[in-house]
């Protein structure tokens, strides 16, 4: 008898779980394609050494010696306000930021670990804070969450890649470690007001560096994972940055360190789906505070990132590693300041827009919205162009004092766009109209 009310109650489980499963809507991502341009922000103890996010793996640094550093991070200078305001200045739409990184910090009042900001001597809530601001300013909020975990011995690190050194003995317990992530994730979605969950973390149980073998040493419970946070939170976007084509319930793809179908950095040779994209990419090289980093981009090389991104149809999430006072550094804030003078007056060409009728080139990117291509020349020694277009209409520059000499061959649609004038330092602008 005791077996089959077992039984039953399994099945009923199941049943539950596959209706509850086949009943959640897809979230409305119409806001995320639009933003095209957000913050990423890294930002926890490791900040203190001034030596990258990965310091603790890097070094490495044992377990009980890493843990020192929740007696030093104390980000007295963290302003919510000034971060969101720095942003929004920007021409950003959304902000990315690290609930968790690799180390296993929270940097929130969490229940399930003492390993978190609320046992710093700050003390105080951060992702409350960032929250209540972001709703202010009408800036969404997504948060970064690692999978894998350098600290915790319930985490499976007998395979993982890193956290060789921490100095774990304790056999790990999976069943147990997916249910911590489950009650953290429980507490995010319910406590905070969010737009996404940013995980990272999954190549750890990969078999290569190269990542190209999709197999893995643990079953992620991504099903289970995904469906719990798009249950609690409906409208909650979900991506993953595991290098992979996207898994059931993703709702965007994330490319690393490279506009969507170029690989440049060997972290993104996926294949490009017809989810929404979004690039992630450092001002300078380091995604956590670096204080030897001193390669910060160009205004030039960071808005050529950004337009050649839109051409691809995706997002840019441009990261900073704020100081471990909580400052972001000045570098950072004067580039995206001239960042947003830009976005000011041009940035009708890039929020709301689709990839143009060509990838991106050389030359620059094209962008689209409704019965308008905006060319992007980033180029400026381009002297002339041929792109097909049957459809034209007119042609003229935005942003460059000089009449726009065109022809459209009748039989092929191609356009032939002589360039003269002087061209803009940071991108000359094309807008076409078609019938």
């Amino acid at each position: 008898m005791k077996k089959s009310l077992l039984s039953l109650f399994l099945i009923s489980f199941i049943c539950i779980n596959m209706f509850s499963q086949a009943t959640v809507q897809k979230p409305d991502t119409k806001w995320f394609e639009d933003a095209r341009f957000g913050m990423f922000v890294h930002f926890g103890p490791y900040s203190v050494l001034g030596a990258g996010e990965w310091v603790m793996n890097s070094r490495p640094i044992k377990g009980n010696n890493y843990m020192r550093l929740q007696k030093l991070f104390n980000p007295q200078a963290f302003d919510a306000k000034e971060w969101v305001r720095t942003a929004k200045n920007a021409g950003m739409k959304y902000i990315a930021f690290t609930s968790r990184h690799h180390d296993g910090f929270s940097n929130w009042d969490t229940k399930q670990s003492d390993w978190n900001i609320m046992n710093t001597p700050y003390g105080k809530d951060l992702i409350k804070q960032l929250s209540d601001e972001c709703k202010k300013e009408d800036i969404k909020l997504v948060l970064y969450y690692s999978l894998l975990d350098w600290m915790r011995s319930d985490y499976q690190y007998e395979t993982g890649r890193t956290g060789k050194a921490a100095g774990r003995t304790e056999k790990s317990n999976w069943s147990s470690y997916i249910n911590f992530m489950k009650a953290q994730l429980t507490e995010l979605l319910t406590n905070y007001e969010i737009a996404g969950i940013w995980f990272d973390g999954h190549w750890d149980q990969t078999a290569d560096e190269n990542r190209t073998d999709h197999s893995t040493h643990v079953d992620w419970h991504y099903p289970e994972i995904y469906n719990l946070i798009h249950t609690l939170k409906p409208g909650c976007l979900i991506a993953n940055n595991h290098h992979l084509p996207p898994f059931e319930g993703e709702d965007y793809q994330v490319f690393e360190r490279d506009v969507p179908g170029e690989n440049k950095s060997g972290y993104s040779g996926q294949e490009v789906s017809r989810l929404p994209l979004e690039t992630c990419e450092t001002i300078n090289t380091s995604w956590g505070f670096n204080i030897t980093d001193d390669k910060f981009k160009s205004k030039k090389e960071l808005l050529d990132l950004l337009i050649r991104t839109a051409g691809s149809g995706a997002n840019l999430l441009l990261n900073v590693g704020p100081m471990p006072n909580g400052e972001i550094e000045q570098e950072c804030v004067v580039r995206l300041q001239e960042m947003g003078e830009w976005m000011a007056k041009y940035g009708y060409t890039i929020y709301g827009t689709k990839a143009g009728f060509i990838k991106p080139q050389p030359w620059g990117a094209v962008t689209k919205k409704d019965k308008k291509y905006y060319i992007h020349i980033l180029d400026n020694s381009t002297t002339s162009l041929t792109v097909n277009i049957p459809d034209i209409k007119s042609a003229k520059w935005i942003n460059v004092n000089s009449a726009l000499e065109w022809k459209k061959d009748k039989k092929s649609g191609d356009v032939s766009i002589s360039i003269k004038g002087v061209l803009d330092d940071i991108d000359s602008i094309i807008e076409i109209e078609v019938k």
